[in-house]
């Protein structure tokens, strides 16, 4: 399954969120030869846990969060921060939201640090930093309607669903995930938990703001104007030839 858009609308140009993808595809196509110069920036940048164990290469808390490892990686990291970042960056303002981002994503390393110490994989991507975002949309906006898109081997359907549901169950694969698997499998699950869990707690002070759970009952736990609707869609079954 996978969330394409949401029904939370933005009333305000989401410059940062922009910029920040923007950033990502531009680093990445830099980078996609890796051969000479640009690997070794690929290299360099990366996040080596052990390496920040021993107080060595500490930029790659920063720098990994900007390098991805394939196409389909950048492409899920950014479809996922264009989704909820724009909301995220009109409650925070421009500034606030940018050092929101990149504090979900120093606590994501830090718990994928905390969880495989002496690894020397390397980790790159900016699922942290939006496992961050994700957190704090869930807390500010757990009913905002979210439009996922279910592919059950010959046909597909988009169906509306909750946040706290999408959210909660991508949070709760995570958990799993790392339990099971580590790094083992090149994915670095750890991340995206402390990444989620930080940006929930980041975003309390601001939620406190707002009133708290006043400001969820205002609502009911959607967004605080109206949703965005569109045409209902469904794509058509593939049907065999006979």
């Amino acid at each position: 399954m996978f969330p394409i858009r949401d029904h939370n609308p933005s009333s305000t140009t989401p410059y940062v969120t922009w910029a920040i993808i923007a950033l990502n595809v531009v680093i990445f196509a830099l980078t996609l030869p890796l051969a000479g110069d640009m690997q070794a920036l690929w290299i360099n940048g990366a996040l080596y846990p052990a390496e920040v164990t021993q107080g060595h290469a500490l930029h790659g808390l920063i720098t990994h969060m900007f390098l991805h490892a394939g196409m389909m990686h950048l492409a899920g990291n950014m479809l996922f921060l264009w989704i909820f970042g724009d909301n995220l960056e009109e409650q925070l303002g421009h500034v606030g939201f940018l050092l929101f981002y990149l504090a979900g994503g120093l606590a994501a390393a830090f718990a994928q640090i905390l969880a495989e110490p002496y690894t020397t994989i390397p980790m790159v991507g900016a699922s942290g930093a939006i496992a961050g975002v994700m957190g704090g949309y869930l807390l500010l906006f757990p009913r905002a309607r979210v439009d996922v898109l279910f592919i059950f081997i010959i046909f597909f359907r988009i169906f509306a669903i909750p946040a706290w549901v999408v959210l909660g169950v991508w949070f709760g694969m995570q958990l799993f995930n790392g339990t099971a698997s580590g790094l083992t499998d090149g994915i670095a699950y750890w991340a995206h938990a402390g990444g989620f869990a930080a940006g929930l707690l980041l975003m309390v002070p601001h939620w406190l703001r707002l009133g708290g759970a006043i400001f969820w009952g205002q609502n009911h736990g959607r967004p605080p104007h109206p949703e965005a609707e569109y045409h209902r869609t469904t794509i058509p079954a593939v049907r065999r030839r006979h």
